[in-house]
């Protein structure tokens, strides 16, 4: 009963974060952004994403702790692990006003989270693989479930585009503040400097979104080098290019805690 409860609480977190990016994006495509359910789906969203997060650095502390480990609790520690830097922002957004868009990456996360959970824990308990044989090992081997290898398939098919498509979604949420900074909206150069904060440490550690940087730069140095354009545009686009560069060697955390940047995407559970 204890393993059932917790097969279903897990999805849970993530279902909900779905059930209100759907909700909200309903109400948005309508004009009616504004409504009382749309409102409510929106925070409930961050909500959901706050708690997951919330749920992992707690257990990863928890986990260090039970293994004798000395916690590390130092800010520059904290602020290096990915799912910190997620819960973090997960409850800048609840307590910000609306940006649609910061819903975006969370809801392709979860999406994957709750693939894979269904894959490898709610499929093998509803629907058990009969056993067709053992290996030399005395392992028994196990039918293949037809759901779980679609699943498994979809997973490991889109996985490098969907965390792709995060990356890109994360770099097009800074253009939004930008923007809104720019025309002095209530609170946006607060949260433009702190999800630059959180962009930054995104950049150091995930390959997917400096491969984004890296094929937007491109794009942009093809753009102003074109024949005709005038040369203003170039000193300009350099200057940008080399104030982002004293930004990012400024703000270089690895260097003071030592840590070398991890590829990897966070995880969840």
């Amino acid at each position: 009963m204890k393993r059932e409860k917790k097969l279903i609480i897990f999805p849970c977190r993530h279902v909900t974060l779905l059930f209100s990016l759907t909700r909200y994006s309903l109400s948005y495509i309508t004009f009616n952004s504004g409504s009382g359910w749309a409102r409510f789906s929106y925070r409930l969203a961050f909500i959901s994403a706050a708690v997951t997060y919330g749920i992992v650095v707690y257990k990863a502390l928890r986990a260090r702790t039970r293994a004798g480990a000395k916690p590390q609790t130092g800010v520059l520690t904290l602020i290096t692990d990915e799912n910190v830097q997620y819960l973090a922002m997960a409850l800048v957004w609840l307590f910000s006003p609306q940006y649609p868009l910061a819903m975006l990456p969370f809801g392709v996360y979860s999406v994957f989270h709750v693939a894979t959970y269904t894959r490898t824990n709610l499929i093998p308990t509803i629907q058990p693989s009969p056993i067709t044989g053992t290996s030399p090992s005395g392992k028994p081997i196990q039918k293949p479930n037809a759901i779980a290898d679609t699943i498994g398939k979809f997973v490991k098919e889109y996985y490098d585009t969907s965390m792709g498509l995060v990356a890109i979604l994360e770099i097009l949420l800074w253009i939004r503040l930008l923007l809104s900074a720019i025309i002095f909206t209530r609170g946006s150069w607060i949260l433009l400097a702190i999800y630059t904060a959180f962009l930054r440490a995104r950049f150091a550690q995930s390959a997917f979104v400096k491969n984004s940087f890296g094929r937007l730069e491109a794009q942009i140095d093809s753009l102003v080098g074109r024949q005709g354009n005038p040369p203003a545009a170039r000193q300009v686009w350099d200057g940008i290019k080399g104030g982002a560069r004293t930004f990012h060697d400024a703000t270089d955390v690895g260097k003071y805690v030592g840590a070398p940047p991890a590829a990897a995407p966070k995880k969840t559970s």
